[in-house]
């Protein structure tokens, strides 16, 4: 069995409270859900109305299938226009580790 996560750390394009981030950040969550089937979450930067951290989890038999998920999130982020991507973290385990 194999266990990938990845962690966004974005910008938020023109947001000036925590509730405008809220509607910035639960769709792409749910996004991300529906299109990887992986778990995804709000994962720090909770306060900071201008910058979140998103985590994506996901198990699989295999590492490739792992990687592919992990790699569709990140391009997922990427691609939408009102946040900037400013960095990303990925780790990679087998359950044997």
């Amino acid at each position: 069995m194999w266990i990938g996560w990845i962690e966004f750390d974005l910008l938020l394009g023109d947001v000036h409270s925590l509730k405008e981030k809220r509607s910035v950040i639960r769709p792409i969550l749910a996004d991300l859900s529906r299109r990887t089937e992986a778990a995804a979450a709000e994962v720090g930067a909770h306060d900071l109305h201008r910058r979140a951290s998103l985590g994506v989890s996901t198990v699989g038999a295999d590492a490739a299938h792992v990687r592919d998920v992990l790699d569709r999130a990140e391009r997922l982020v990427a691609e939408r226009p009102e946040i900037t991507l400013l960095s990303t973290r990925r780790g990679l385990a087998a359950s044997d580790d």
